[in-house]
Parts: structure tokens; C-alpha cells; sequence
């Protein structure tokens, strides 16, 4: 071999081994994430500051679930019209809480659903995913439970002066078929930490001047969050009803284990919806996901759905990816 030969050989033998050695640094084993540092995603840009905290949470030492927790209690507390006892109320003037959280070790899942009074209902949630055998409590029940395990819980009477002023706003006293939620937004929360374990959380107060005991997807698992430790997790939000038929979450979380990237996760998973149902692309839902190497994404139906990304490096608010022309308010802001 001439020596012009061999420095050819040489010269594209190094450049073939980089190139395979960049292709590999772009998928990096769960082995290798606590070189990228934690991952949090969050619906809506009010998720900002909570997946902020969250960030603080893992940063001192507290767990993927602590994490979550944290941060979805910030929003809660935060005064935001689509969350906590801030929320809008139902048609009998009373703020119905539901609030989901999945811990991806073990498959542990806790909720609670149509629930008075309680200031946390994401501390609710996690509760019964750890000191009951259960997976979800409801209502009064899970008003009791909450109040027996020292969460601060207030008085779940009407506020009808709120009430009042809401429904002095409104064009109909409670909503019916074909009605959509013009302002109603859940936080949803996922997080992937240093090594590689994945919990999520979601927490709202639903449909304002829903029927009183109307539940939607965020309590349900599956539908509002879903969390596999092996592949990702998934969180929704918008009109619960669109989300829940289809267990989108769940549907998402599959597509990745199919290969597919979070946010063609998100939006297959909202064709498929759309090729069913009758409303076509008029679903009013979004969804965030990440998966096990650290990547994110998300779609909706409409054209500005905005979705907070934290990681130590930056912490921004990105659009996801618009499946429609449809525009929405970010509820929470009024």
C-alpha cells in the first residue's frame, strides 16, 4: 500500500469513527443522563416557576416525586383562575378540585377527583398513592382523607360572590353539548432526574360552570398523565372530555415506545383522535411528553400552545407543535 494510499485510508477511517461516535452521543443511555443534568416539562408559560422550583427540589437532593409535588403546589397556591381554590367554580358556585401524580418506579399512581376545600390536592393525590391501597378517592371521601392526614383544608361552601361574578360574565349558566371552555387550563408536570427515573403530576379546577361532580381527565391515569419509567411520560390539557374518551396520555406514552419522538408522540396521537371523532381537528386538547433519553416535545389543536422547558442549563417557555389554525387563551392569567 503506497504511503498516499495509506494516509487516504487513515484520513477516512478517523472521519467515519467520529461520525459514529457523534451519531451515538446524540442517543445517550439512561446511564449517561446525570452528565445532562434533570428534565422538566410543564403545560402553559404559569408552568414556568413551578418547574423552577422543581428544579431547586431535585437540585437539594429531593426526589422526582418531591419534585413534582413541589412544583405543581406552587401553581396551586399561585392564585391562578384554572387551579386550586383560586379556580373558577362549577354551576352551583362551588370550586371542584381533581389532581393526578405517578411515580415511574414501581408504577405508582394516586388521585383524587371532584374533591372541596383542599388547598393541595396534588399532596392529596400523592397520599393515597402511599398510604392506601387505593388509587383514587373522590368527593367527601376524599375531603376526609385529605383532612386526617394534616393537609390544610378550608371550607368547601359556595363562594357566591365569586359565583356571582363569573356568571355575570358568562353567555350561559353552565355549559352544554357543543360548549367548549373558552379560558380552562390544567397544570401538568412531567419530570426525567439524573437517573433516569420519571414521575408526573396534574392538578385543576376544571370546567368553569361545569355540572357539580363533573370529573375530567386530570385525575384520570392514563388520560390527564401517564409515566412508564422504561419509555416516558405524558400530560394533557384542555377540554378533558376530548382527552379521556381516547386515554391519550397513555396513547402518547405508547407512540414513544414505538419509536416515534415526543412531539410526534403528541401529535399522532392527536390524528388518531381526530380520525375517529366527529369533531375532526375541534378537540381543544394539547399534550407535553418526554422520554427516557431526555428529549421533549409537544402538540395541540391550537395554533399557540405555549409549554415550559427547565433543565440546569436554560428554563424557557417554547410553542408547541399546531395540528390546527385554532386559537385559545392561556387560562390561569385572567
Amino acid at each position: 500500500m503506497s504511503s498516499q494510499t495509506r494516509r487516504d485510508f487513515l484520513k477516512h477511517t478517523t472521519a467515519a469513527a467520529a461520525t459514529l461516535t457523534a451519531g451515538c452521543t446524540t442517543l445517550p443511555p439512561a446511564a449517561r443522563l446525570a452528565k445532562r443534568g434533570p428534565l422538566i416539562v410543564s403545560t402553559w408559560g404559569f408552568g414556568k416557576p413551578a418547574n423552577e422550583l422543581a428544579l431547586n427540589v431535585l437540585q437539594g437532593g429531593g426526589s422526582a416525586l418531591d419534585a413534582v409535588e413541589q412544583g405543581v403546589r406552587l401553581v396551586e397556591s399561585s392564585g391562578n383562575s384554572s387551579v386550586g381554590l383560586s379556580g373558577l367554580p362549577n354551576a352551583a358556585g362551588v370550586v371542584q378540585l381533581d389532581a393526578c401524580i405517578m411515580n415511574g418506579p414501581g408504577h405508582q399512581a394516586g388521585s383524587v377527583a371532584g374533591v372541596e376545600g383542599v388547598l393541595h390536592p396534588i399532596s392529596a393525590a400523592r397520599l393515597v398513592m402511599e398510604k392506601t391501597p387505593h388509587v383514587m378517592l373522590v368527593g367527601p371521601g376524599a375531603h376526609w382523607f385529605a383532612k386526617q392526614n394534616g393537609l390544610e383544608v378550608r371550607d368547601g361552601q359556595a363562594d357566591v360572590a365569586s359565583y356571582r361574578a363569573w356568571l355575570a360574565k358568562q353567555k350561559k349558566p353552565a355549559p352544554g353539548k357543543g360548549d367548549k371552555p373558552e379560558n380552562h387550563d390544567t397544570i401538568a408536570l412531567l419530570i426525567l432526574d439524573a437517573d433516569g427515573n420519571i414521575a408526573g403530576g396534574c392538578s385543576t379546577s376544571g370546567w368553569s360552570g361545569k355540572v357539580p361532580g363533573r370529573v375530567g381527565d386530570s385525575p384520570i391515569i392514563g388520560g390527564g398523565v401517564y409515566v412508564d419509567n422504561e419509555v416516558g411520560a405524558a400530560g394533557a390539557t384542555g377540554l378533558g372530555e376530548n382527552v379521556m374518551r381516547y386515554c391519550a396520555s397513555y396513547q402518547v406514552v405508547e407512540n414513544m415506545r414505538h419509536g416515534m419522538s415526543p412531539t410526534e408522540a403528541c401529535a399522532e396521537a392527536i390524528r388518531r383522535i381526530a380520525r375517529t371523532d366527529p369533531q375532526g381537528m375541534d378537540l381543544a386538547i394539547n399534550f407535553i411528553a418526554i422520554n427516557k433519553r431526555g428529549e421533549f416535545g409537544a402538540a395541540g389543536t391550537q395554533a399557540n400552545f405555549p409549554y415550559s422547558v427547565t433543565t440546569p442549563d436554560f428554563s424557557e417557555v417554547r410553542k408547541g407543535k399546531s395540528l390546527s389554525e385554532a386559537k385559545q387563551k392561556e387560562g390561569g392569567n385572567e
